[in-house]
């Protein structure tokens, strides 16, 4: 089961919720996928447990073989080669690895080299296994290190991805194919417009969904009606309080209140709504269960409560 955290837009708190629902119990890989700047680490704080490069596949020529007739470069649907008299010229940065060149050429001048796009890194907390992608600086394309995040993780039981900002190709490859996405966003009209977005990228890859406001206060108004005329429910409201900060800066310690669904007064140590509001939360399961799926919160590094705002 993968379970992705996304939004619109940068900085509604997606770092924050993915490493408080892992915080919920485990044993679980959270799967930080905001590869052009990571850091779930930074407030995990985990062993490190080894790292490896992360590598993409780019043709090689030899040219004593090549017959010049253009074929490889009229395949390649994102214009990275380039064959003239005196051999191949190949943009890296333009090549997506897919092979075509090679399965177009006739005269076997073209291999399978690599070439290296990133670094993957391990580290471990408790329950918590944490992979990490980490693009290197001038790389266009995050996605095939997203790709080989997500397989890595492809065996585990119960994976949280923790997804890129916006609605970009990144994020794309980041949600595709969780069971569960959790949309992060705020009661303005930045946050209502790149929501909008955002929904309309998850339901077009045919994803359950959910919407955590963020920062709530008086505009939940802006969110509630988008969600009302989609058909999206809104799972959970984080309050827009500056004891919530003072938490989150004690790391790796994450600790957070929120309010019930419905403007009800939240329990001091627990978040959920209905008759669940009495229970603490049975791992994610709980978010795509049968019951209520709005029921989630976070917990210390500990195991414990870290108690409400």
């Amino acid at each position: 089961m993968q379970i992705a955290i996304t939004s619109g837009k940068g900085g509604t708190g997606k770092t924050t919720v993915a490493l408080g629902l892992a915080l919920t119990g485990g044993p679980l890989t959270l799967i930080d996928a905001d590869v052009e700047e990571p850091n779930c680490q930074v407030l995990l704080a985990g062993e490190p447990m080894g790292k490896e490069p992360a590598k993409v596949m780019v043709p090689t020529f030899a040219e004593d073989a090549c017959a010049r007739c253009g074929h490889c470069a009229r395949a390649c649907r994102f214009n990275a080669l380039v064959v003239g008299n005196r051999g191949h010229l190949l943009f890296p940065e333009l090549c997506h690895g897919c092979g075509a060149c090679q399965l177009v050429c006739k005269h076997g001048a073209i291999r399978e080299g690599e070439r290296e796009i990133g670094v993957i890194s391990r580290f471990a907390r408790g329950d918590i296994r944490l992979l990490e992608g980490r693009l290197n600086v001038g790389e266009t394309s995050g996605v095939p290190l997203i790709r080989q995040l997500k397989r890595k993780a492809v065996k585990e039981d119960l994976a949280i991805v923790d997804s890129p900002p916006g609605t970009s190709c990144n994020m794309v490859a980041a949600v595709a194919g969780a069971n569960y996405c959790l949309l992060l966003t705020e009661p303005t009209l930045f946050g209502r417009h790149d929501l909008e977005a955002a929904l309309t990228v998850v339901e077009a890859l045919g994803i359950p969904k959910g919407v955590v406001i963020n920062r709530s206060g008086d505009g939940d108004g802006l969110i509630e009606e988008i969600c009302r005329q989609r058909g999206v429910p809104v799972l959970a409201r984080i309050p827009h309080d500056g004891k919530l900060a003072e938490a989150y800066a004690e790391k790796p310690s994450v600790r957070a209140g929120c309010r019930y669904p419905g403007g009800a007064e939240p329990d001091p140590v627990r978040c959920g709504s209905g008759d669940q509001r009495q229970h603490r939360p049975q791992g994610l399961q709980s978010l795509v269960g049968q019951r209520d799926p709005g029921l989630y919160r976070f917990w210390d590094d500990r195991g414990r409560s870290g108690g409400g705002i």
